[in-house]
């Protein structure tokens, strides 16, 4: 491994400053309740996932992939992107609604699953409360072309600015719906199973313990930062009042998280980053 090797992206980029926002824990969940409202895109996890089995397992895997692509090294992030392409490339799936067999890695899918994500990384931590210039959104739109790229996408293909985005959103609503595999799946993000030792009075006959409390928290914040259009795609209200509530609640989160001890909210692919860029800093100071 190349000690000098930052990556993809690196100290000065926005998205290191983007990404630096612990309260991108909330944007994860926003993330999959838009992105479970592309009914291919939903039909791909469902039928070729054991995400209700292994719902914690899946969500550190994705997590561990996002930091890699992040922080990680061009080969790690590389290296990644080539596994996920591999997997995609044996998947198929059954349109819910014609019964045509679909690829898992159509082009048009990864689409929609990297701009749901990438946007609401970016619409999370601004609404937390990052100051971002209209420069700095469209650098981080641009950024992740490279990260879209991994996973097969053509660059060119990919929205790469807030304009672009609002547009590819436009474009793509009308063939956004609610489909019961939607439900099913929103149901399944506000209230999964906790893990034992997070939920220790659920076990001795309480029907909810403070993790679950806490997580339903975090989940009906996640679910009021979404797009009024996608909230009323799943029967809620598109009120200025939710959106208002939500911006309140996830800048409380921001700054709650923010008294937590930076090493515990760093994950070791992050501090390994910021290691190798603070040694190269200095070794250019030095020379």
């Amino acid at each position: 491994m190349d000690p000098d090797d930052l990556g993809l992206f690196g100290p000065g980029s926005v998205t290191w400053k983007v990404h630096e926002e612990p309260i991108l824990i909330v944007a994860g969940l926003r993330s999959l309740y838009l992105q479970a409202l592309h009914p291919r895109a939903m039909a791909g996890v469902a039928q070729n996932s054991d995400y209700r089995a292994d719902s914690w397992g899946r969500l550190v895997r994705t997590a561990t992939y996002v930091a890699t692509t992040i922080y990680g090294t061009t080969a790690e992030a590389e290296a990644a992107g080539a596994r996920v392409r591999r997997l995609h490339a044996r998947l198929r799936a059954t349109d819910p609604a014609t019964g045509e067999e679909f690829r898992v890695d159509d082009p048009e899918l990864l689409r929609w699953v990297h701009v749901a994500e990438v946007e609401t990384f970016l619409s999370t931590a601004r609404r937390a409360g990052l100051r971002l210039t209209d420069a700095e959104v469209d650098g981080y739109y641009a950024e992740q072309r490279r990260v879209a790229a991994l996973v097969g996408l053509d660059p060119a293909d990919v929205p790469g600015t807030a304009a672009e985005v609002a547009e590819y959103y436009r474009r793509i609503r009308p063939d956004l719906r609610i489909t019961r595999e939607a439900a099913e799946t929103a149901v399944f993000l506000t209230a999964p199973p906790i893990p034992w030792k997070l939920n220790l009075p659920a076990r001795i006959g309480l029907n909810l313990g403070p993790a679950r409390f806490a997580y339903l928290g975090v989940a009906g914040t996640a679910f009021a930062l979404l797009p009024p259009w996608a909230r009323r795609m799943y029967g809620g209200l598109g009120l200025p009042t939710t959106e208002l509530s939500a911006d309140l609640s996830v800048r409380a989160l921001r700054l709650a998280l923010a008294a937590v001890p930076r090493r515990w909210r760093e994950g070791p692919l992050q501090q390994a980053a910021k290691a190798r860029a603070a040694r190269i800093a200095a070794a250019g100071v030095a020379a």
